[in-house]
């Protein structure tokens, strides 16, 4: 097991500090990023567990709806306090609330589901795009770049990551502007054979590159002097079954932006084209004005 797997699972793997009269608490550390401040992804994935802990194994999280309030420290703990709003026949609910120094970082209210039937239909995957096996991974482009610390943030991911159109890692003036953009990922490792550990994995991945569209399209790069950006909010769909550690394409698009915000939403798929996941996040972008500094 690679370094970065295990970091993934240390972080996922939260401790059980006892339940009150009206929560279920846990606790979670975090891993090392740029500047100090938590990945969404990760703190979403780890209420994602948290809420799972208090539910039958068999009742399995399908929508996740969260807000990141304030930014988190990577060097304190973080605590989940979990209310069970609802337990029904077929369906659950759950609000868990991130802390840190007894503020909340993160609400997030999510809903659980028996195992159903019926009928099904999917949006497709789109076709003709080139696979994994033919683009270079993030790690082998930044590579050279690994003295800068957010190329060492990007490389020490547990998850590989490759763009169809190229990633927007430096900025390009001849890098056509879209809205919509691919990107392959999965797991640099093997993981097991957990379907919640995968569910609450597929939570932190779907924060990657959700923004990216809306950079793209207005021609800037994360390394743009003067570009801002932030996760506001974030909601996630579980359709079927996946497994993180096989190849997932993310078709990404941004509908709207302006007033420094912009909405990403997407599709989520296996390899096989089956439709896993859709996922929507508003985040704070701030592109400056072209010319401007």
């Amino acid at each position: 097991m690679t370094d970065r797997i295990r970091i993934l699972l240390e972080t996922l793997n939260l401790a059980d500090t006892g339940a009150r009269t009206d929560e279920d608490i846990f606790t979670g550390t975090s891993h090392p990023m740029p500047y100090g401040r938590v990945f969404g992804g990760q703190v979403m994935a780890q209420a994602v567990v948290a809420a799972q802990r208090t539910t039958p194994p068999d009742r399995h999280i399908h929508s996740v709806h969260g807000y990141f309030v304030r930014p988190g420290d990577v060097e304190r703990p973080i605590t989940f306090a979990v209310e069970r709003i609802h337990d029904g026949r077929s369906f659950g609910t759950r609000r868990v609330q991130a802390y840190q120094d007894g503020v909340p970082i993160m609400s997030m209210i999510s809903s659980f589901q028996d195992v159903d039937g019926g009928p099904s239909s999917q949006h497709p995957m789109p076709e003709g795009l080139p696979g994994p096996e033919e683009l270079p991974s993030s790690d082998e482009l930044l590579a050279p770049y690994a003295g800068h610390p957010q190329a060492r943030a990007v490389i020490a991911r547990p998850f590989d990551i490759r763009h169809v159109e190229g990633p927007i890692y430096l900025p390009d003036p001849a890098r056509e502007r879209h809205a919509k953009q691919h990107v392959w990922i999965r797991a640099k490792d093997r993981l097991p054979d957990d379907d919640a550990l995968h569910r609450a994995a597929l939570a932190y991945l779907s924060d990657y590159a959700m923004l990216e569209p809306i950079v793209r399209m207005h021609g800037a790069a994360w390394t743009t002097p003067g570009l801002k950006a932030a996760s506001l909010d974030h909601a996630l769909w579980w359709h079927r079954p996946a497994r993180v550690d096989e190849w997932l394409l993310l078709e990404l698009e941004t509908s709207s932006s302006g007033g420094g915000r912009g909405l990403g939403h997407g599709h989520i798929y296996s390899a096989d084209g089956t439709h896993v996941a859709t996922v929507a996040q508003e985040g704070m972008v701030r592109v400056p004005e072209e010319g401007q500094p």
